[in-house]
């Protein structure tokens, strides 16, 4: 790739990782538009740790608190609200997981990346997480999140591995569904993207070990940063202005893309 196509690219996955659009629906205009060709596994993993690195720098005290909490819950010292929030990331990722392997077993993760599957998710995914936005109660906070609600998020969560769905767009929905405040919903939602996104990175990794292609570590290098950088604003801005503006121009955002992804699917 040169350097506009790495930029780009890695523009994409920083914006479009965290905010409620669909990563993969941006990430295939591209192809459509300029006819680039698939940006290749390397890169994929650059971005996964760009985006990773940034979630993790923006909520690097509430994961300490996390893990301290939740180190001490095994030792003994009583459950507090930062232990259990750990417990239910963890419990919450395992949905993703499950359906993930069983996606990869089938050889339909791959299969369900066409245009036809990413407009018709980001559309429908799209007006439910316009519907949720409005109907939603949104009273409830973080701090009282219960078991029960965590699952449900980590089973929407799952939903995201279809192409087009968003992840960060199908957690919030079903947080807000369930009566939880914007802040509350998206900051939920991009906690427990960090052990999905850590899981994605690790398979990535594995098989870029095991791959006999020539890695271009410069091209690598900006598409990390790139990425880190968009993703960390990105995260920086949603949550500051997510109570003010809501969820609806992100939603007349996803219709117009998915009417553009239609577009190509018919002409």
């Amino acid at each position: 790739m040169d350097t506009l196509q790495t930029i780009v690219l890695a523009l994409i996955q920083g914006i479009t990782e965290f905010l409620p659009i669909s990563s993969s629906g941006h990430l295939i205009l591209p192809a459509q538009l300029l006819g680039w060709t698939d940006q290749g596994l390397a890169f994929d993993v650059a971005v996964h740790i760009g985006t990773l690195a940034a979630v993790i720098a923006y909520f690097w005290k509430d994961l300490f608190a996390i893990a301290r909490d939740w180190l001490g819950s095994l030792a003994g010292k009583g459950s507090t609200f930062n232990s259990r929030l750990g417990w239910y990331l963890i419990f919450a990722t395992l949905p993703a997981v499950v359906f993930g392997l069983v996606l990869k077993t089938m050889g339909l993760d791959e299969a369900m990346r066409t245009v036809a599957v990413i407009s018709g998710t980001t559309l429908i995914f799209g007006a439910l997480l316009g519907w949720a936005d409005v109907k939603g109660k949104r009273i409830q906070p973080l701090e009282q999140v219960t078991f029960k609600q965590a699952m449900l998020i980590g089973f929407a969560q799952a939903l995201a591995l279809i192409p087009g769905t968003s992840r960060s767009g199908i957690t919030m929905t079903a947080a807000l569904m369930m009566g939880f405040t914007r802040d509350a919903a998206a900051r939920f939602s991009f906690l427990l993207s960090i052990p999905v996104i850590v899981g994605a990175g690790s398979l990535l990794m594995l098989d870029l070990v095991k791959s006999t292609v020539p890695v271009d570590w410069g091209t690598l290098m900006v598409g990390a940063v790139v990425s880190a950088i968009s993703a960390w604003i990105c995260v920086y801005y949603f949550l500051a202005f997510i109570n003010r503006i809501g969820l609806m121009p992100f939603v007349i955002y996803r219709m117009i893309l998915g009417g553009v992804l239609l577009g190509f699917v018919f002409f």
